[in-house]
């Protein structure tokens, strides 16, 4: 891209597409967008209403280096820096898995298998009900001043007023209790090989009534779940430990937790020949290769999960679609019931859940 002539958002969406088709992108009208949104701050329906505007220089700059990365093959969301995952936007980072649709998927059977959510209820503040009490009874009183005084219909409005203000104060002197949090204790998580945090905090998001403790071995994988947490203000919900699988989780946890939910590295080692380039070049291996048969990882999991779940507890884990029947037969030799496997959203075998009895 020259900077002898002027660029527009339609020009540098014209040639980026070209230029990224010549390249081998899968989808170069979509790759052009973005990476357009990401030099611009401009969503993609705003960059085709505003096809004539002239790209500032730190924005051609800015595109420039993003259009010769997605053109050597690095995903789109690294070089964004960030990425969706259900109701968020995490951050996203080289050397950390990229989340994935798939994954979603996960998120909702663990959600699904945990408790209901205890129905909320109002707290009875004995000052906010008479303050309250206190202003009607002003109310009335001067509704009854205002009538007898025959001052009009503008003193009742005034005083209906003065009686808003006053209902707002005793709702505030009640200290937000009629939005007390569900009783009973939080529900326990532990989300091992954590990577960018992407279900630990999605799963504190969606339910508040949870309290996850999440674990990755890779530093940089915990160093970026921590600042998503951070990023999210999760940090009262979700802790993130570095060590291999449960190693690091104290152990007065062991037996008391409602859900144990795991993403881990679950890609045979011969599948991994054939995995696309952008995923094999930039995307971390240790993150990837599940072994010989993609259940290295999965093995030891579940052992430290029949050990750190209470009873009823639900275990739920993403996995190869070539390996969920051994997974599930493994599961049952463990003893866990309620055995079940879940298709993504191709239709593909992904996800296993189960219950400690």
């Amino acid at each position: 891209m020259s900077d002898e002539r002027t660029w527009t958002i339609g020009s540098a969406l014209e040639w980026t597409q070209g230029y990224l088709a010549r390249k081998g992108d899968e989808n170069p009208r979509l790759s052009a967008s973005q990476l357009l949104t990401y030099a611009t701050g401009i969503e993609r329906i705003g960059l085709y209403l505003d096809l004539n505007r002239p790209l500032a220089p730190d924005e051609l700059s800015l595109l420039r280096d993003a259009v010769a990365r997605r053109g050597q093959g690095e995903p789109l969301q690294y070089i964004a820096g960030e990425a969706p995952f259900r109701y968020l936007t995490v951050k996203v980072a080289p050397g950390v898995l990229i989340p994935r649709p798939e994954t979603e998927v996960l998120v909702s059977e663990a959600l699904a298998l945990l408790p209901p959510a205890a129905p909320r209820q109002a707290a009875w503040n004995a000052q906010a009900a008479e303050q309250e009490a206190a202003a009607v009874a002003e109310l009335k009183a001067r509704m009854e001043q205002a009538v007898e005084a025959a001052a009009g219909q503008r003193v009742v409005d005034d005083a209906m007023q003065d009686d808003a203000t006053q209902g707002d104060a005793s709702m505030s002197a009640g200290g937000g209790e009629e939005a007390a949090a569900a009783d009973g204790a939080p529900l326990l998580v532990a989300d091992l090989c954590t990577g960018s945090g992407c279900i630990a905090c999605s799963m504190a998001s969606e339910r508040p009534d949870t309290r996850v403790i999440a674990v990755d071995m890779a530093p940089e994988a915990v160093a970026l779940a921590r600042a998503n947490v951070e990023a999210l203000g999760l940090g009262e919900r979700v802790r993130v430990l570095e060590g291999s699988l449960g190693d690091p989780v104290p152990e007065r946890y062991l037996g008391r937790f409602d859900a144990v939910v795991s993403n881990p590295p679950y890609v045979p080692t011969a599948v991994l020949a054939g995995i696309p380039h952008e995923v094999a070049a930039f995307e971390p291996a240790l993150a990837l290769d599940g072994g010989a048969d993609g259940l290295d990882l999965f093995r030891p999991l579940l052992d430290w999960a029949a050990r750190a779940l209470k009873p009823g507890g639900a275990f739920a884990c993403e996995l190869h679609e070539t390996c969920l029947d051994v997974a599930a037969a493994l599961a049952r030799q463990a003893g866990f019931s309620d055995v079940r496997t879940v298709a993504d959203l191709a239709g593909r075998p992904r996800v296993l859940t189960a219950r400690k009895p």
